[in-house]
């Protein structure tokens, strides 16, 4: 064979081994698990783009011959004739200084999940802008029917809250909060738990007794509590709290682990590899992590699960993130305090039910691609 012949044969080789070939093709034979991935991911990669989506500043201006950016850079005022540090693209002022001398493109919402809509029609939280007329909507506008902001960009789609914040946007940033913590948390967990399981099932012994030991009494430690002391002593935060919860979400992947590493370390590969002085580490995290991790990647999306849960009850119960937060369980508390508003709860259920059982029916599919009953059939 040519030089040209084996680098064609190189090239042609596929990504995906024949073992992963067929888990994928048992993944897509689950339909709802492999549409709900495709709807998640898109669900997803949208709100990672959501200051394009829903946003109190416009994603381009052409003003006076420049191009700018305002959704991704902060632009003093006094560049459009104001005095002000931040410019507030809402205002009329420097809305109509711009489009003078220019254009503006706003996102599709008009609003960002902080922004306070002061043309409600009705005291907030106020309902969803559909559910008005155009005169009610737009009567506190300066013009009316006749003024220009009152556009189909400026409904508040699912209403405002109490603070005549627009749900929709809030929804939208909490969606992609919630989902990023509980990728981070899951990680995590992941990196430290299988890390830790590793080390007990594979030396075993007074290594195993010590480490479980250790772990019975750090899982008794109670975690709702300590959130409580150190929320009294540190200011709320996201990377505070993903670390607190970091602290203990790890123990759930330890026994997943340890139990695959117990079961393997014994088979004859493992001391055929020990016989050829292959070290510790190589032959547990290149030969026998492989083998660990079937069952433990069948357990990520239920820990993304829960972890996203954990988050929406923290905020629910006031000890998540800091005030003002784009949250879910933020927009829950208020639809238990606004019961004359059922477009919070609404909201907030739709949202939250639909995430999880997305992520649930993922699961399925997983469970299924790397069940060796259909992968090895």
């Amino acid at each position: 064979m040519s030089t040209v012949e084996g680098t064609a044969v190189r090239a042609a080789r596929p990504w995906l081994s024949p073992l992963n070939q067929r888990r994928w093709q048992n993944f897509k034979a689950n339909r709802r698990g492999y549409w709900s991935l495709g709807i998640f991911l898109v669900l997803f990669i949208l709100s990672m783009f959501a200051e394009f989506v829903a946003n109190d500043r416009p994603i381009l201006a052409f003003y006076k011959g420049e191009l700018l950016v305002p959704a991704l850079v902060d632009y003093p005022e006094e560049k459009f004739g104001g005095f002000y540090a931040v410019t507030d693209y809402r205002d009329p002022v420097i809305s109509d200084e711009i489009e003078a001398n220019g254009w503006l493109i706003w996102p599709p919402v008009r609003y960002s999940y902080r922004t306070v809509n002061n043309e409600i029609p009705e005291a907030a939280p106020s309902r969803p802008s559909w559910m008005f007329t155009k005169e009610e909507r737009c009567q506190r506008y300066p013009l009316g029917v006749d003024d220009p902001n009152c556009t189909i960009g400026n409904w508040n789609w699912l209403g405002t809250d109490d603070q005549a914040r627009d749900v929709l946007a809030r929804v939208i940033y909490g969606f992609r909060v919630s989902v990023l913590f509980g990728l981070i948390l899951t990680l995590g967990s992941a990196v430290i738990g299988v890390s830790a399981g590793a080390v007990q099932g594979y030396f075993g012994g007074m290594t195993d007794l010590i480490f479980q030991r250790v772990i019975e009494i750090w899982s008794s430690i109670p975690v709702l509590y300590l959130l409580l002391i150190i929320a009294a002593i540190l200011p709320p935060g996201f990377f505070i709290l993903l670390g607190i919860m970091l602290l203990f979400s790890w123990v759930s992947f330890v026994g997943i682990v340890r139990a695959e590493f117990l079961r393997a370390r014994n088979f004859e590969y493992v001391n055929a590899a020990r016989a050829l002085g292959v070290s510790n580490g190589t032959i547990m995290f290149r030969h026998l992590l492989p083998n660990a991790m079937v069952a433990t990647l069948t357990f990520l999306p239920f820990i993304l699960n829960g972890s996203i849960t954990t988050l929406t009850s923290l905020d629910f119960l006031g000890f998540g993130l800091p005030p003002g937060s784009a949250s879910l369980g933020e927009l829950l508390k208020q639809a238990q305090r606004n019961l004359n508003a059922p477009w919070l709860g609404i909201s907030g259920f739709v949202v939250m039910s639909l995430m999880l059982s997305l992520l649930i029916f993922v699961g399925e599919a997983t469970r299924d691609a790397f069940d060796p009953r259909k992968t090895f059939k």
